[in-house]
Protein backbone atom coordinates (compact mmCIF):
# COMPACT_ATOMS: atom_id res chain seq x y z
CA UNK A 1 0.00 0.00 0.00
CA UNK A 2 1.59 3.22 -0.73
CA UNK A 3 2.30 6.18 1.42
CA UNK A 4 -0.16 9.09 1.15
CA UNK A 5 1.42 12.04 -0.42
CA UNK A 6 2.50 15.06 2.14
CA UNK A 7 1.17 17.81 1.87
CA UNK A 8 4.01 20.77 2.37
CA UNK A 9 4.72 22.74 5.40
CA UNK A 10 4.10 25.86 3.96
CA UNK A 11 0.46 24.53 2.63
CA UNK A 12 -0.19 23.17 6.15
CA UNK A 13 0.52 26.46 7.87
CA UNK A 14 -1.47 28.65 5.67
CA UNK A 15 -4.49 29.92 7.32
CA UNK A 16 -8.10 29.75 6.01
CA UNK A 17 -9.68 32.95 5.21
CA UNK A 18 -11.92 34.15 7.73
CA UNK A 19 -13.77 36.57 4.47
CA UNK A 20 -14.18 33.19 2.69
CA UNK A 21 -14.51 30.27 4.87
CA UNK A 22 -17.95 30.31 5.32
CA UNK A 23 -18.45 30.35 1.81
CA UNK A 24 -19.32 26.76 1.34
CA UNK A 25 -22.34 27.09 4.31
CA UNK A 26 -23.74 30.43 2.40
CA UNK A 27 -24.10 28.27 -0.70
CA UNK A 28 -25.82 25.73 1.09
CA UNK A 29 -28.34 27.87 2.75
CA UNK A 30 -28.91 29.76 -0.49
CA UNK A 31 -29.31 26.32 -2.22
CA UNK A 32 -32.23 25.96 0.68
CA UNK A 33 -34.05 29.44 -0.48
CA UNK A 34 -32.43 31.50 2.56
CA UNK A 35 -31.58 35.38 1.13
CA UNK A 36 -28.08 36.89 2.94
CA UNK A 37 -27.01 39.81 3.64
CA UNK A 38 -23.55 39.60 2.86
CA UNK A 39 -21.68 41.39 5.36
CA UNK A 40 -18.51 39.50 5.72
CA UNK A 41 -16.52 40.61 2.75
CA UNK A 42 -15.33 44.01 1.09
CA UNK A 43 -17.42 43.66 -1.71
CA UNK A 44 -19.21 47.00 -2.72
CA UNK A 45 -22.48 46.78 -4.57
CA UNK A 46 -22.14 50.03 -5.74
CA UNK A 47 -21.90 50.19 -9.76
CA UNK A 48 -18.31 50.76 -11.62
CA UNK A 49 -17.51 53.98 -13.16
CA UNK A 50 -19.75 54.27 -16.42
CA UNK A 51 -16.30 55.38 -18.53
CA UNK A 52 -14.36 52.60 -17.37
CA UNK A 53 -17.41 49.89 -18.71
CA UNK A 54 -17.55 51.84 -22.06
CA UNK A 55 -14.05 51.29 -22.28
CA UNK A 56 -14.46 47.74 -21.79
CA UNK A 57 -16.97 47.45 -24.48
CA UNK A 58 -15.67 49.76 -26.82
CA UNK A 59 -11.77 47.58 -26.79
CA UNK A 60 -11.00 47.56 -30.57
CA UNK A 61 -7.95 45.39 -30.29
CA UNK A 62 -7.43 42.52 -32.69
CA UNK A 63 -5.26 40.84 -30.62
CA UNK A 64 -5.55 40.48 -26.40
CA UNK A 65 -1.43 40.72 -25.99
CA UNK A 66 0.97 40.34 -23.18
CA UNK A 67 2.01 44.20 -21.83
CA UNK A 68 5.02 44.83 -20.09
CA UNK A 69 5.87 43.37 -16.80
CA UNK A 70 5.48 46.39 -15.12
CA UNK A 71 2.18 47.76 -16.45
CA UNK A 72 1.35 50.10 -18.96
CA UNK A 73 3.44 53.58 -19.10
CA UNK A 74 -0.10 55.42 -19.75
CA UNK A 75 -1.94 53.68 -17.16
CA UNK A 76 1.05 54.07 -14.46
CA UNK A 77 1.71 57.70 -15.99
CA UNK A 78 -2.09 58.56 -15.43
CA UNK A 79 -1.40 57.09 -11.68
CA UNK A 80 0.97 59.94 -11.19
CA UNK A 81 -1.43 62.43 -11.71
CA UNK A 82 -3.74 60.82 -9.24
CA UNK A 83 -1.11 60.24 -6.73
CA UNK A 84 -0.47 64.48 -7.32
CA UNK A 85 -3.69 64.84 -5.82
CA UNK A 86 -2.67 64.14 -2.70
CA UNK A 87 0.71 65.37 -2.96
CA UNK A 88 2.71 62.68 -3.38
CA UNK A 89 5.35 62.72 -5.72
CA UNK A 90 6.16 60.11 -8.31
CA UNK A 91 7.56 59.12 -11.64
CA UNK A 92 5.72 56.23 -13.66
CA UNK A 93 8.84 54.44 -12.93
CA UNK A 94 8.16 54.19 -8.97
CA UNK A 95 5.02 52.60 -10.25
CA UNK A 96 4.69 48.97 -10.63
CA UNK A 97 1.29 47.67 -11.71
CA UNK A 98 0.62 43.94 -10.16
CA UNK A 99 -1.98 41.65 -10.19
CA UNK A 100 -4.35 43.17 -7.71
CA UNK A 101 -3.19 44.72 -4.25
CA UNK A 102 -2.65 40.92 -3.09
CA UNK A 103 0.29 40.19 -5.89
CA UNK A 104 1.86 43.61 -4.54
CA UNK A 105 1.98 42.15 -1.15
CA UNK A 106 3.54 39.45 -2.10
CA UNK A 107 6.44 40.60 -4.07
CA UNK A 108 6.88 43.23 -1.51
CA UNK A 109 7.63 40.35 0.93
CA UNK A 110 9.47 38.04 -1.33
CA UNK A 111 11.88 41.22 -2.49
CA UNK A 112 12.94 42.54 0.97
CA UNK A 113 12.75 39.76 3.07
CA UNK A 114 13.83 36.30 3.49
CA UNK A 115 12.52 32.99 4.96
CA UNK A 116 12.49 33.78 8.65
CA UNK A 117 12.55 37.41 8.77
CA UNK A 118 9.82 39.19 10.46
CA UNK A 119 7.61 41.79 9.95
CA UNK A 120 5.61 44.21 12.78
CA UNK A 121 1.79 44.04 12.19
CA UNK A 122 -0.95 46.18 13.54
CA UNK A 123 -3.18 43.59 14.94
CA UNK A 124 -6.12 42.72 14.52
CA UNK A 125 -5.21 43.06 10.54
CA UNK A 126 -6.06 42.04 7.10
CA UNK A 127 -6.20 38.17 6.63
CA UNK A 128 -4.16 37.83 3.81
CA UNK A 129 -1.08 39.49 5.39
CA UNK A 130 -0.79 36.22 7.44
CA UNK A 131 -0.92 34.26 3.88
CA UNK A 132 1.22 36.25 2.08
CA UNK A 133 3.83 36.24 5.24
CA UNK A 134 3.16 31.75 5.04
CA UNK A 135 3.68 31.93 1.27
CA UNK A 136 6.68 34.15 1.24
CA UNK A 137 8.30 32.55 4.22
CA UNK A 138 8.42 35.44 6.38
CA UNK A 139 6.68 35.60 9.89
CA UNK A 140 4.25 38.07 11.17
CA UNK A 141 4.91 39.49 14.76
CA UNK A 142 2.04 41.44 16.46
CA UNK A 143 1.14 44.22 18.65
CA UNK A 144 -2.13 44.31 19.74
CA UNK A 145 -4.98 47.06 19.38
CA UNK A 146 -8.28 46.82 21.54
CA UNK A 147 -11.78 47.56 21.15
CA UNK A 148 -12.70 49.56 24.02
CA UNK A 149 -9.42 52.00 23.02
CA UNK A 150 -10.79 52.36 19.46
CA UNK A 151 -7.83 50.30 18.08
CA UNK A 152 -5.60 53.18 18.47
CA UNK A 153 -1.66 52.24 17.59
CA UNK A 154 -0.07 51.13 20.31
CA UNK A 155 2.83 52.83 22.40
CA UNK A 156 6.16 52.46 21.03
CA UNK A 157 7.66 50.40 23.71
CA UNK A 158 5.34 47.79 22.22
CA UNK A 159 6.82 47.85 19.04
CA UNK A 160 10.03 47.97 20.45
CA UNK A 161 9.59 44.74 23.13
CA UNK A 162 9.44 42.94 19.24
CA UNK A 163 12.33 44.15 17.73
CA UNK A 164 15.14 41.91 17.14
CA UNK A 165 18.04 41.00 14.59
CA UNK A 166 15.37 39.00 12.38
CA UNK A 167 13.06 42.31 12.63
CA UNK A 168 12.98 43.54 8.58
CA UNK A 169 9.91 45.56 8.48
CA UNK A 170 7.19 47.17 9.91
CA UNK A 171 3.43 47.06 7.72
CA UNK A 172 0.31 49.49 8.57
CA UNK A 173 -2.83 49.42 6.32
CA UNK A 174 -4.14 53.36 6.49
CA UNK A 175 -7.41 53.57 6.70
CA UNK A 176 -7.22 50.47 8.28
CA UNK A 177 -8.68 46.89 7.35
CA UNK A 178 -10.82 45.97 9.43
CA UNK A 179 -11.03 48.64 12.18
CA UNK A 180 -11.56 51.04 10.18
CA UNK A 181 -9.47 52.98 11.88
CA UNK A 182 -7.42 55.92 10.48
CA UNK A 183 -3.86 56.91 12.15
CA UNK A 184 -2.79 60.33 13.05
CA UNK A 185 0.11 62.61 11.95
CA UNK A 186 1.91 62.08 15.66
CA UNK A 187 1.35 57.90 15.11
CA UNK A 188 2.91 58.04 11.75
CA UNK A 189 5.78 60.26 13.10
CA UNK A 190 5.90 57.21 15.65
CA UNK A 191 6.39 54.50 12.84
CA UNK A 192 8.48 56.57 11.10
CA UNK A 193 11.12 57.08 14.15
CA UNK A 194 10.93 53.20 14.36
CA UNK A 195 11.51 52.53 10.63
CA UNK A 196 14.47 54.96 10.42
CA UNK A 197 15.90 54.09 14.40
CA UNK A 198 15.93 50.28 13.30
CA UNK A 199 16.68 50.55 9.72
CA UNK A 200 13.68 48.72 8.77
CA UNK A 201 10.77 48.60 5.59
CA UNK A 202 7.85 50.55 6.16
CA UNK A 203 5.20 48.39 4.10
CA UNK A 204 1.85 50.85 3.80
CA UNK A 205 -1.35 49.50 2.39
CA UNK A 206 -3.49 52.88 1.26
CA UNK A 207 -6.24 51.33 -0.83
CA UNK A 208 -8.82 52.93 1.07
CA UNK A 209 -7.51 56.45 1.36
CA UNK A 210 -10.84 57.82 -0.29
CA UNK A 211 -12.94 56.74 2.63
CA UNK A 212 -11.61 59.51 5.01
CA UNK A 213 -14.53 60.44 7.30
CA UNK A 214 -13.05 62.90 9.72
CA UNK A 215 -11.41 66.19 9.20
CA UNK A 216 -8.24 64.80 9.74
CA UNK A 217 -5.38 64.98 6.90
CA UNK A 218 -4.55 61.36 5.33
CA UNK A 219 -0.87 60.89 6.11
CA UNK A 220 0.59 58.55 3.32
CA UNK A 221 4.07 56.71 4.74
CA UNK A 222 5.13 58.49 1.28
CA UNK A 223 4.27 62.09 2.82
CA UNK A 224 7.17 60.92 5.90
CA UNK A 225 10.54 62.31 5.61
CA UNK A 226 14.12 60.32 6.21
CA UNK A 227 12.69 57.20 5.04
CA UNK A 228 12.04 57.75 1.26
CA UNK A 229 14.21 54.44 0.67
CA UNK A 230 12.34 52.39 3.17
CA UNK A 231 8.85 53.05 2.05
CA UNK A 232 6.87 50.02 0.09
CA UNK A 233 3.29 51.70 -0.58
CA UNK A 234 0.92 48.95 -1.66
CA UNK A 235 -2.62 50.34 -3.82
CA UNK A 236 -5.39 48.83 -5.77
CA UNK A 237 -8.15 50.46 -7.44
CA UNK A 238 -10.58 47.58 -6.43
CA UNK A 239 -12.27 49.30 -4.11
CA UNK A 240 -12.52 53.19 -4.98
CA UNK A 241 -13.65 52.26 -8.57
CA UNK A 242 -15.73 48.74 -7.20
CA UNK A 243 -13.39 46.81 -9.52
CA UNK A 244 -12.45 44.30 -7.39
CA UNK A 245 -12.64 41.76 -10.50
CA UNK A 246 -10.31 43.63 -12.80
CA UNK A 247 -7.28 42.38 -10.45
CA UNK A 248 -5.25 45.62 -10.57
CA UNK A 249 -3.22 46.64 -7.75
CA UNK A 250 0.43 48.73 -7.58
CA UNK A 251 3.54 48.39 -5.77
CA UNK A 252 5.21 51.75 -5.30
CA UNK A 253 8.76 52.64 -4.06
CA UNK A 254 11.10 55.07 -4.53
CA UNK A 255 13.93 52.42 -3.56
CA UNK A 256 15.28 51.45 -6.46
CA UNK A 257 17.19 48.11 -5.75
CA UNK A 258 13.80 46.97 -4.37
CA UNK A 259 11.77 48.00 -7.87
CA UNK A 260 14.90 46.10 -9.89
CA UNK A 261 14.26 42.96 -8.01
CA UNK A 262 10.09 43.01 -7.87
CA UNK A 263 10.30 43.10 -11.29
CA UNK A 264 11.88 39.82 -11.24
CA UNK A 265 8.97 38.16 -9.77
CA UNK A 266 6.55 40.49 -12.09
CA UNK A 267 8.70 39.00 -15.37
CA UNK A 268 8.47 34.96 -13.60
CA UNK A 269 4.64 36.03 -13.43
CA UNK A 270 4.54 37.52 -17.35
CA UNK A 271 2.17 40.61 -17.30
CA UNK A 272 -0.59 42.17 -15.53
CA UNK A 273 -4.18 41.84 -16.30
CA UNK A 274 -4.32 43.47 -19.82
CA UNK A 275 -7.97 44.17 -19.80
CA UNK A 276 -7.65 44.93 -16.41
CA UNK A 277 -5.39 48.12 -16.86
CA UNK A 278 -7.27 49.58 -19.46
CA UNK A 279 -10.67 49.36 -17.25
CA UNK A 280 -8.38 51.08 -14.52
CA UNK A 281 -6.57 53.45 -16.71
CA UNK A 282 -10.11 54.98 -17.82
CA UNK A 283 -11.06 55.10 -14.35
CA UNK A 284 -8.97 57.49 -13.24
CA UNK A 285 -9.53 60.56 -14.86
CA UNK A 286 -12.79 62.29 -15.32
CA UNK A 287 -14.66 60.57 -12.54
CA UNK A 288 -14.24 62.79 -9.82
CA UNK A 289 -18.21 63.17 -9.67
CA UNK A 290 -18.66 59.78 -9.46
CA UNK A 291 -15.78 59.52 -6.58
CA UNK A 292 -17.84 61.96 -4.41
CA UNK A 293 -21.11 60.63 -4.55
CA UNK A 294 -19.49 57.54 -3.83
CA UNK A 295 -17.96 59.07 -0.79
CA UNK A 296 -21.27 60.29 0.37
CA UNK A 297 -22.89 57.01 -0.27
CA UNK A 298 -20.39 55.08 2.20
CA UNK A 299 -20.76 58.12 4.80
CA UNK A 300 -24.57 57.41 4.96
CA UNK A 301 -23.78 53.67 4.98
CA UNK A 302 -21.72 54.09 8.19
CA UNK A 303 -23.83 56.07 10.22
CA UNK A 304 -26.59 53.05 9.26
CA UNK A 305 -24.55 50.56 10.23
CA UNK A 306 -22.60 52.11 13.38
CA UNK A 307 -25.75 53.61 14.84
CA UNK A 308 -27.88 50.40 14.23
CA UNK A 309 -25.38 47.77 15.76
CA UNK A 310 -24.69 50.13 18.89
CA UNK A 311 -28.14 50.33 19.18
CA UNK A 312 -28.53 46.54 19.67
CA UNK A 313 -28.48 45.35 23.22
CA UNK A 314 -24.86 43.98 24.19
CA UNK A 315 -23.12 45.13 20.88
CA UNK A 316 -20.65 47.78 20.60
CA UNK A 317 -18.88 49.25 17.86
CA UNK A 318 -16.58 52.10 17.95
CA UNK A 319 -16.59 55.03 15.15
CA UNK A 320 -14.26 53.83 12.30
CA UNK A 321 -12.65 57.06 10.61
CA UNK A 322 -11.55 55.42 7.15
CA UNK A 323 -12.57 52.14 5.07
CA UNK A 324 -15.63 50.45 4.57
CA UNK A 325 -15.21 47.70 7.48
CA UNK A 326 -16.06 47.98 11.73
CA UNK A 327 -14.93 45.48 14.07
CA UNK A 328 -18.25 44.99 16.55
CA UNK A 329 -18.02 43.47 19.59
CA UNK A 330 -21.15 40.71 20.10
CA UNK A 331 -22.43 39.04 23.23
CA UNK A 332 -22.36 35.85 21.95
CA UNK A 333 -19.95 33.31 23.35
CA UNK A 334 -18.06 32.60 20.01
CA UNK A 335 -18.59 34.06 16.86
CA UNK A 336 -16.60 31.51 14.88
CA UNK A 337 -19.79 29.26 16.01
CA UNK A 338 -22.42 31.94 15.62
CA UNK A 339 -21.16 33.29 12.22
CA UNK A 340 -21.48 29.35 10.81
CA UNK A 341 -25.11 28.87 12.99
CA UNK A 342 -26.35 31.91 11.38
CA UNK A 343 -25.95 30.35 7.75
CA UNK A 344 -26.42 26.75 8.79
CA UNK A 345 -29.58 26.79 11.52
CA UNK A 346 -30.77 30.89 11.76
CA UNK A 347 -33.66 31.85 9.13
CA UNK A 348 -35.90 34.60 9.87
CA UNK A 349 -39.38 34.84 8.04
CA UNK A 350 -41.65 37.80 8.76
CA UNK A 351 -44.14 39.81 6.68
CA UNK A 352 -40.98 41.74 5.42
CA UNK A 353 -39.50 38.62 3.81
CA UNK A 354 -39.03 38.50 0.24
CA UNK A 355 -41.75 36.57 -1.78
CA UNK A 356 -40.55 33.15 -2.55
CA UNK A 357 -38.14 33.79 -0.27
CA UNK A 358 -37.38 30.86 2.59
CA UNK A 359 -36.37 33.17 5.30
CA UNK A 360 -33.61 35.04 5.60
CA UNK A 361 -29.84 35.58 7.90
CA UNK A 362 -26.83 37.68 7.58
CA UNK A 363 -23.37 36.55 6.87
CA UNK A 364 -19.96 38.13 8.69
CA UNK A 365 -16.40 37.61 9.02
CA UNK A 366 -15.45 36.33 12.59
CA UNK A 367 -12.22 38.60 13.73
CA UNK A 368 -10.43 35.88 15.13
CA UNK A 369 -9.21 35.63 11.81
CA UNK A 370 -7.96 38.71 11.99
CA UNK A 371 -5.87 38.05 15.13
CA UNK A 372 -2.82 36.16 15.07
CA UNK A 373 -3.70 34.94 19.04
CA UNK A 374 -6.76 32.82 18.62
CA UNK A 375 -7.78 33.73 21.77
CA UNK A 376 -7.84 37.28 20.66
CA UNK A 377 -11.61 38.76 19.15
CA UNK A 378 -13.86 35.42 19.86
CA UNK A 379 -16.40 38.02 21.06
CA UNK A 380 -16.07 40.55 17.75
CA UNK A 381 -17.01 40.37 14.04
CA UNK A 382 -15.88 42.57 10.79
CA UNK A 383 -18.39 44.16 9.19
CA UNK A 384 -18.14 45.78 5.90
CA UNK A 385 -20.96 48.32 5.06
CA UNK A 386 -21.20 47.97 1.33
CA UNK A 387 -24.55 47.53 1.18
CA UNK A 388 -27.58 50.07 0.65
CA UNK A 389 -28.87 51.45 3.27
CA UNK A 390 -31.76 49.45 2.92
CA UNK A 391 -30.61 46.29 2.96
CA UNK A 392 -28.47 47.48 6.28
CA UNK A 393 -31.10 48.32 8.24
CA UNK A 394 -32.65 44.50 7.30
CA UNK A 395 -29.52 43.01 8.04
CA UNK A 396 -29.31 44.86 11.46
CA UNK A 397 -32.40 43.87 12.50
CA UNK A 398 -31.54 40.12 11.28
CA UNK A 399 -28.75 40.24 13.00
CA UNK A 400 -30.17 41.33 15.99
CA UNK A 401 -33.29 38.78 15.94
CA UNK A 402 -30.37 36.15 15.56
CA UNK A 403 -28.15 37.65 19.18
CA UNK A 404 -31.70 36.84 20.59
CA UNK A 405 -32.54 32.95 18.85
CA UNK A 406 -28.51 32.09 19.74
CA UNK A 407 -28.14 32.75 23.36
CA UNK A 408 -32.40 32.00 23.86
CA UNK A 409 -31.32 27.84 22.56
CA UNK A 410 -28.66 28.08 25.05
Amino acid sequence: MNTPLQISQRGLEMPASPIRKLAPLAAEAEDRGVKIYRLNIGQPDLPTPKKALEALKHIDRETLEYSPSQGYKSLRQALVSYYERYQIKLSPDDIIVTSGGSEAVLFAFMSCLNPGDEIIVPEPAYANYMALAVSAGAVIRTVTTTIDEGFCLPKVEKFEELINERTKAILICNPNNPTGYLYTQKEMNRIRDLVKKHNLYLFSDEVYREFIYTGSPYISAMHLEGIEQNVVLIDSVSKRYSECGIRIGALITKNAEVRKTVMKFCQARLSPPLIGQIVAEASIEGTEEYSRDVYEEYVERRKCLIDGVNRIPGCYTPIPMGAFYTVAKLPVDDTEKFCAWCLQEFCWKDEHTPQGCEGETVMMAPAAGFYTDPELGKDQVRLAYVLCKKDLRRAIFILSKAIEAYNARQ
